[in-house]
């Protein structure tokens, strides 16, 4: 387990303000020892939250071409068919994760292959389970190929606390499978949409892990 990139950043400001309002509060309130305990487990609590949002745990992942590995730690929180018309333009069986803040918020590559599309949309901050959160709010819009030709698409959507999107990945990239495309700091969404009678191992209120769980398998 250590600390992702993203996070040093936050880490840094987090033990600042810890440092700053502890030595407010001993200057000013040098006698007041409820307050102080007090701060001090508020300022413990903080440090760990930040910590712990931020960590990227270490672990094997075996790669195989016809399954699609889940992209984010969260829950499945949408499976059902719909169009996509941004790329693709055909019906789309999707498969959402939403992930709460206390989530690992590393993004995976779901399979491996050739990214044939890739843009990024400034956009709304709805909540992340809002039906229109997919369409209208910021977010990344990736299509990877894999060595057999079909393509998988997927999208780190930001939501209400979400105001930050990372990604590591451009068109024409080669990526393995499991292999960090993405960051989505404090909570968020991301859709996936594979091709109409792909195997779904996954049901609506599945606890999954990114790089760990098989959310469905591609026909040969």
């Amino acid at each position: 387990m250590t600390i992702h990139k993203e996070g040093y950043t936050s880490i840094a400001l987090t033990v600042l303000f810890i440092f700053v309002l502890n030595a407010v509060i001993q200057f000013y309130f040098p006698q007041a020892m409820a307050l102080k305990w007090f701060i001090y487990i508020l300022s413990a609590l903080l440090f760990v939250i930040i910590l712990q949002f931020f960590r990227s745990p270490f672990f094997d992942i075996p790669t195989d071409e016809t399954k699609v590995l889940c992209p984010a730690d969260g829950k499945v929180v949408v499976i059902e068919e719909t169009d996509e018309t941004e790329v693709l333009n055909d019906r789309r069986l999707q498969i959402s994760v939403f992930m709460s803040p206390i989530n690992v918020h590393v993004n995976r590559n779901p399979i491996s292959g050739v990214i044939k599309y890739f843009k990024y949309h400034p956009g709304k901050y709805l909540v992340a389970w809002h039906p229109k959160s997919s369409t209208e709010n910021e977010r990344t819009t990736i299509m990877t190929e894999n060595s057999n030709g079909t393509p998988v698409l997927f999208r780190q959507i930001a939501g209400a606390l979400a105001r930050r999107i990372v990604w590591y990945v451009k068109e024409g990239d080669e990526v393995a499978q499991g292999q960090e495309f993405g960051f989505i700091k404090f909570g968020s969404r991301v859709d996936i949409f594979l091709p109409l009678g792909t195997k779904v191992n996954v049901n609506i209120g599945d606890v999954v892990k990114g790089g760990r769980t098989i959310l469905a398998e591609l026909a040969e």
